[in-house]
């Protein structure tokens, strides 16, 4: 009976694909965060291309991104867009534009921050097999990542209020420009300090050390393993969020230092020690005294 079960010969190539996945939680997972990721980049690129026309080049790449092609997109991109890219917020109470920032915020946690925790994802993936050899019953792996997510969308709402709020201070330039002076190295010099800082050391920590945690607290409840997901959201969040804190010095919109942050995260939390995040801390730190300097 459980041959005839497993045999699924009468379907089509279609029928059989979406049976294979079905029977491979593992490959689901894979495909549905590389779709997320690959998904992210491409609506923020899409965004830093339409954010550079009218802009003189000053960022990286706002030379290359002017030359790019503009693809044609749907509308509700278009006006999710406009509401980011705007050159002053339409009302600082907007419930449709700061709804936006969060949107954009969030993409942005997804292309840079979920790539990272992809060791994390696959050693509960691990686990999970494992338990399905013995016959036990798995929560499957993307409540884990939905409870993950759940955590950066939450960081994305204060982030995206932080943007309102410095802009409202700065009241110059567009939304996503870079902030400049005091505000600039204020940001640089608040992301150096806290590459140095015990807490961050702690988060990386336990984000360069999934099993223990995993494994200690493994369930079969679906509950449970998205209250997982979010804890080691939280443990990514302590590690990043100062990071992140440089997107207001370099312009929120800016692609290429997502991508460097990005990568970045990921050597951080595959290496040891603390050599990685010391050095980054000490540059933060230079440029932050570099900008002091040049604003007095």
């Amino acid at each position: 009976m459980t041959g005839q079960q497993d045999d699924f010969s009468h379907l089509d190539r279609a029928g059989r694909a979406t049976a294979s996945l079905a029977r491979n939680p593992r490959l689901t997972v894979n495909i549905a965060i590389a779709a997320g990721i690959l998904l992210a980049w491409f609506i923020l690129g899409a965004m830093a291309v339409r954010g550079a026309e009218g802009r003189l080049p000053g960022a990286p790449g706002d030379v290359v991104l002017r030359y790019l092609p503009e693809l044609p997109l749907p509308d509700a991109l278009d006006r999710f867009f406009g509401l980011c890219l705007t050159p002053a917020p339409l009302d600082t109470g907007s419930g449709a534009q700061f709804l936006a920032l969060i949107a954009m915020w969030f993409l942005m946690a997804v292309a840079t921050m979920l790539p990272s925790a992809a060791p994390m994802i696959r050693t509960y993936c691990e686990i999970a097999d494992t338990a399905r050899i013995k016959g036990e019953p798995v929560a499957h792996p993307l409540i884990l990542v939905a409870g993950y997510l759940c955590t950066w969308l939450a960081a994305s709402a204060g982030f995206a209020m932080l943007t309102l709020a410095v802009h409202s201070i700065e009241s110059s330039g567009r939304l996503l420009d870079p902030v400049t002076g005091i505000a600039a190295a204020a940001a640089l010099l608040v992301a150096g300090l806290y590459q140095f800082s015990s807490l961050k050391q702690a988060c990386l920590t336990k984000c360069r050390n999934p099993f223990s945690i995993l494994f200690s607290n493994w369930s079969a409840e679906p509950r449970r393993i998205f209250q997982l997901g979010m804890e080691q959201g939280l443990w990514c969040l302590g590690c990043c969020w100062a990071l992140m804190l440089v997107m207001f010095a370099v312009g929120t919109m800016n692609v290429f230092w997502m991508a460097l942050i990005g990568l970045f995260t990921l050597i951080e939390k595959q290496t040891t020690g603390t050599l990685p995040s010391r050095v980054a801390g000490a540059i933060l730190l230079v440029w932050a005294v570099a900008l002091l300097v040049v604003s007095t």
